[in-house]
């Protein structure tokens, strides 16, 4: 089995002049949870190489053994270094995609033409689409075979309005993902703030916080296995 990861090249924090980027235990849970279970692991971005990495991600309560795992593990952090170019990447060599969050993937994936073919690609094959916390942003403009929004009538899930708000970046980011996943005509569900939520619609897997992002990972290797 073959998952391709999907992770943001954008590290400016709006105008604040702080740096962002993707979100470690995002990224380093589904990872572990993927990897050790047999699943090849190819990571991906927009620019290539070394994605950045949200400052706010490795404050001392942002760890988890997840994190931990990925500090002591240098051939990881080396293939991080290493990501190929989102255009060079195709639907067809992989069974399913993962999205990690952290704030970055706001500006850029949600952009991205090549993340956006790439997202409606899966779909069409009828291939798992999975993302976490920030990045059910990346569905904004992907379209699904009817040309209706892709999450339209599908329940989603993603960070909310109120964990922005504690985060105290409402003003900052170019848009609420709670908001936009509602305004795209999903049917968006949460718990409260910083618990895990995973909801599964089909093929299509989202996850509301950080918490939420072990569980996202396997739910898709459920479906992976089926």
């Amino acid at each position: 089995m073959k998952v391709l990861f999907v992770l943001t090249s954008h590290s400016e924090l709006g105008d604040t002049g702080k740096k962002t980027g993707f979100w470690v235990e995002e990224f380093a849970a589904p990872y572990y949870v993927l990897s050790d279970a047999g699943v090849e692991v190819t990571l991906a971005s927009p620019q290539g190489g070394a994605p950045p990495v949200d400052p706010s991600s490795e404050a001392p309560g942002a760890q988890t053994e997840a994190t931990d795992r990925y500090n002591g593990d240098q051939e990881l952090q080396n293939k991080l270094m290493n990501t190929v170019k989102l255009a060079e990447v195709k639907a067809d060599d992989y069974d399913a995609v993962f999205y990690p969050g952290g704030h970055g993937p706001l500006w850029d994936l949600t952009e991205s033409e090549w993340s956006i073919k790439l997202i409606e690609e899966f779909a069409k094959l009828e291939k798992p689409v999975a993302a976490v916390c920030h990045a059910p942003a990346v569905f904004a403009k992907v379209k699904g075979l009817d040309g209706e929004p892709l999450v339209k009538g599908k329940n989603v899930t993603g960070f909310t309005n109120s964990e922005e708000e504690a985060v105290n970046l409402t003003e900052i980011v170019p848009f609420l993902v709670e908001d936009k996943l509602q305004e795209l005509g999903g049917n968006y569900s949460k718990v409260e703030d910083w618990q895990p939520h995973v909801v599964r619609d089909g093929l299509l897997i989202t996850g509301q916080n950080p918490a939420s992002s072990e569980g996202v990972a396997e739910e898709l290797l459920k479906l992976l296995k089926q």
